[in-house]
């Protein structure tokens, strides 16, 4: 029996941006664009007639703007939602506020560039896309995918130097490294939400776009007792302090002595993403061992789910989101799948579950 199509709703005033992002989009044989729209009133048309299985949504638009609509969207009819815009510093603030409105994911705009960055930024647009499919909003079931040959992709060893021998013996500090992808933002927020002040070094990896880890660390810290940024090169790994992976770059933990401390370097997608979790999975495996926690949550694909096992072969206790509280139950479930995971629980017990796994 053929699988359906997902089935795309693009909503962008710029005819040029919705012409390229059809393209792009149909560039994969499991994606239909059913329709374009220039503005929300448009849209609103479309969807009494069809509903789509994503919409992608820009922000600002005439007569509407895109966070307005999306509000109305998610009281009316839930939809998986992917905000779509050209995303700059004073722009991030409005997409975090997109976020927490109910949409699942966060695009740039297609622009034109050296072939290599818009072949990146294709293939990134179209993952996002079909892992909106499988999100659940609202108690939307995800609709089943396609199981198609992946493309190619590099792993960890693409950015990780050779081993310098053993990762030291257990000290009295702990590191706790995270993943997450689709559904990650909110999800970390409730997981950050929960830390008590001197809580254990936290570094973060969450799939995003470059320019937009600063505002949702900033948000992040205006939040929790724990303190919040985005990740800088040699940044020290400290108790009461999160470090949160810039994006369009990988963040390795690595170490100095005693203490650890964050490479941020430049590379190749690695497991088709930058941040990628499995690099800093498996950088955590050679630098701390057992004097890590690796956790990883709710996203699509398998990110991950190498450098945990890599963590638990190590030593590092590790943990995964369940299924049932996970926006798309892809990463974690890659994860168990390849024995990678000690404990399986819910959102709401994730900052309860590595506190204890820390405590000596």
């Amino acid at each position: 029996m053929p699988f359906a199509k997902t089935r795309v709703l693009i909503v962008d005033d710029s005819a040029s941006v919705r012409q390229t992002m059809k393209a792009i989009l149909e560039e994969d044989p499991v994606i239909e664009v059913i329709a374009t729209a220039a503005d929300p009133f448009a849209a609103a048309r479309i969807i009494q007639s069809e509903v789509p299985d994503v919409i992608t949504l820009d922000v600002e638009m005439p007569r509407m703007d895109g966070i307005t609509f999306l509000r109305k969207l998610m009281s009316q009819c839930p939809v998986p939602v992917v905000m779509c815009s050209s995303l700059t510093e004073d722009g991030s603030d409005t997409l975090m506020e997109a976020l927490e409105a109910g949409a699942v994911d966060v695009i740039l705009k297609p622009r034109v560039g050296v072939a290599e960055h818009l072949q990146e930024a294709r293939a990134t647009i179209r993952d996002v896309v079909k892992a909106a499919a499988r999100a659940r909003v609202s108690g939307r079931k995800p609709s089943p995918q396609p199981s198609l040959e992946p493309q190619k992709k590099l792993t960890a060893d693409a950015m990780l130097p050779p081993p310098d021998g053993r990762p030291m013996s257990r000290t009295t500090e702990m590191v706790v490294c995270i993943g997450a992808s689709t559904g990650g933002t909110e999800a970390l927020r409730e997981v950050l939400q929960a830390l008590p002040a001197n809580a254990p070094g936290v570094v973060v990896v969450q799939h995003m776009p470059e320019n937009f880890t600063r505002a949702f660390a900033k948000r992040l810290d205006s939040l929790c007792e724990v303190s919040v940024k985005e990740a800088e090169d040699g940044d020290t790994v400290m108790r009461g302090h999160v470090l949160i992976a810039p994006g369009g770059k990988h963040t390795l933990l690595e170490r100095q002595g005693a203490r650890y401390l964050v490479a941020v370097r430049d590379g190749p997608l690695v497991s088709r993403h930058r941040p990628s979790v499995d690099v800093l999975f498996r950088s955590a495996a050679r630098s701390a061992g057992s004097n890590a926690v690796g956790v990883i949550m709710t996203g699509m694909g398998d990110d991950g789910a190498r450098g945990l096992l890599e963590m638990k072969q190590g030593g590092a206790r590790t943990i995964a989101q369940d299924e049932a509280t996970s926006i798309v139950f892809g990463m974690p479930k890659e994860a168990i799948a390849h024995g990678a995971v000690d404990r399986i629980v819910p959102l709401s017990a994730i900052a309860r579950e590595f506190l204890q796994a820390t405590v000596r």
